[in-house]
C-alpha cells in the first residue's frame, strides 16, 4: 500500500503552541531520526507533566516551576478588620447616643426660677426620689405598696456636687424646717410673695412642683442649683429588675407594714419591689427620715455598682434594658445632655464607692416635728462647695 508522507501541520491552537512532531514510525519523541524538520531536543511535556509550555501544570497562565498561590497579606487583612470594627463601633455609639438622648424627658424649666444665688465652681445636681404613681396600674400599686394618692411628693432628695477636688453627695431630709421664698407659679406665671412662713421641704413640692422647690433650696441655702433629675416609683423598680437585681448587705434586720419592708440582716440581693421598700421606709427608724437617708445613699452607691459591671455595660442584651428603664424614668431639666447625666452617674457611683464625701445636711434639733438645719455649718458647706473645695464639714 503506498505511503503518503504528510508535511507539517500548521499549530493547532494558534500561535505560542510549539511544532508538533510527526509518529511516523511511533517515532518522534525527540528523536533525530524522526519526522524531517523535528526538534531533536523536543520534549512535548507528557513525560513531565507540562503540556503547551504550562510550567507546572498550571495550564497558559501558569508561571514559575511549580509555584502556589500568593501567600495572604496578613497585614492588609488585619488593617481592613481593625477599619471595619471601628466603623461598626463609631455608627453603634451614634446610634445608641441620638436614641438614648431621644429618650429623655426635659420637662423642667429652671428659667423659671426667680432670683437665683450666682454659680460657683463645679456643678450642682439636685436629685429627687418622688412618689409619682405614674402609669402604674391598681395591682402594681398594691405589689409595690405605694397607696394610690393622688399628685407627687418628694420621697427623697439630695444635692450632688461635682468638682476637680472632690464630689460631694448631701442628702436632704424631706422633714426639713425651711422658709417658703417668693415665686412665680410654673403653670400659672402668678407672682405669689413670701411672708416668711416655714414648712417641711416636701411640701414646697407638693405646692408647685419642681422648680419651686429648687427655688425654696436655693434661697435657703444660698447655693445654685444647675440641674434638675427625678425619677418615679416604678421607674426605680424597674431600674433594679432590669439590671437582675441589687446585692447589699443589711446591718440590721426591719419590718414596716406601710413600704412593706421585711427584711433579715445579712447579704441578699433585693428585686424592685424590695429595693423600693428599702429605701422608702422610715417608720422602723428611731432617727426616721435621717436613718432612711443613709439608706438610700447606701442603696444608690451598690445599685451603681451593679450598673457599671463589665456583665452590664459589655452586654447588650442587658445594658439597653437597662439603659431604655432608667432614661424612661427620669424627668430632667431642659438644658440637661446625655453628657450631664453620664457625669452625674460616674460621680455618683464614686461618691458612694468611696471617692467622694457622702452626708446629710447639718442638723441642729428639731421644731414642731422639723428638723433645723445647723445655720453655721451649712455656711461652710455651701462656700467650700461654692469654691470647688474639699468639704470638711460633717452631717448628721
Amino acid at each position: 500500500m503506498r505511503q503518503v508522507r504528510r508535511g507539517p501541520a500548521a499549530p493547532p491552537h494558534g500561535p505560542g503552541v510549539p511544532p508538533q512532531p510527526s509518529y511516523v514510525d511511533g517515532r518522534g519523541y525527540g528523536d533525530p531520526a524522526g519526522t524531517p524538520g523535528a526538534d531533536p531536543g523536543y520534549d512535548s511535556g507528557y513525560n513531565t507533566g507540562q503540556v503547551y509550555g504550562s510550567p507546572g501544570g498550571r495550564g497558559p497562565a501558569g508561571t514559575g516551576t511549580g509555584a502556589g498561590r500568593p501567600a495572604p497579606n496578613w497585614g492588609r487583612r488585619i488593617k481592613w478588620t481593625a477599619v471595619t470594627v471601628v466603623a461598626v463601633l463609631l455608627v453603634t455609639s451614634v446610634a445608641t447616643y441620638f436614641w438614648a438622648d431621644s429618650k429623655l424627658r426635659r420637662e423642667v424649666d429652671l428659667s423659671k426660677v426667680i432670683d437665683r444665688p450666682s454659680g460657683g465652681e463645679g456643678t450642682n445636681y439636685l436629685i429627687v426620689g418622688s412618689d409619682s404613681r405614674e402609669g402604674m396600674s391598681a395591682a402594681e400599686k398594691k405589689q409595690l405598696h405605694t397607696g394610690s394618692a393622688e399628685g407627687k411628693r418628694t420621697d427623697s432628695m439630695m444635692i450632688l456636687h461635682v468638682g476637680d477636688n472632690g464630689d460631694t453627695l448631701i442628702s436632704l431630709p424631706r422633714d426639713s424646717d425651711v422658709e417658703l421664698p417668693t415665686f412665680v407659679g410654673s403653670e400659672s406665671g402668678k407672682t405669689y410673695k413670701g411672708t416668711g412662713r416655714h414648712i417641711k421641704l416636701n411640701a414646697a413640692y407638693a405646692t408647685d412642683g419642681p422648680e419651686l422647690l429648687v427655688r425654696t433650696i436655693e434661697f435657703n441655702t444660698g447655693l445654685r442649683i444647675d440641674h434638675y433629675v427625678e425619677i418615679g416609683f416604678a421607674g426605680f423598680a424597674n431600674i433594679v429588675d432590669a439590671v437582675g437585681g441589687v446585692d447589699i448587705t443589711i446591718d440590721k434586720g426591719f419590718k414596716d407594714k406601710y413600704s412593706g419592708a421585711d427584711f433579715k440582716a445579712g447579704k441578699q440581693t433585693l428585686n424592685g419591689e424590695q429595693a423600693l421598700a428599702f429605701v422608702r421606709t422610715r417608720h422602723a427608724f428611731a432617727a426616721s427620715d435621717l436613718e432612711r437617708t443613709k439608706n438610700q445613699q447606701k442603696f444608690l452607691a451598690a445599685l451603681a455598682h451593679q450598673v457599671a459591671t463589665p456583665s452590664t455595660v459589655l452586654n447588650p442584651f442587658k445594658f439597653y434594658p437597662v439603659m431604655g428603664a432608667g432614661l424612661d424614668s427620669l424627668i430632667v431639666d431642659k438644658d440637661m445632655g446625655l453628657w450631664d447625666l453620664g457625669s452625674m452617674f460616674f460621680a455618683m457611683k464614686g461618691v458612694n464607692g468611696g471617692d467622694g464625701t457622702s452626708m446629710n445636711m447639718p442638723i441642729s434639733g428639731s421644731s414642731g416635728g422639723n428638723l433645723v438645719w445647723d445655720k453655721a455649718k451649712v455656711k461652710t458647706l455651701v462656700d467650700q462647695l461654692k469654691n470647688d473645695e474639699k468639704v470638711t464639714v460633717s452631717g448628721n
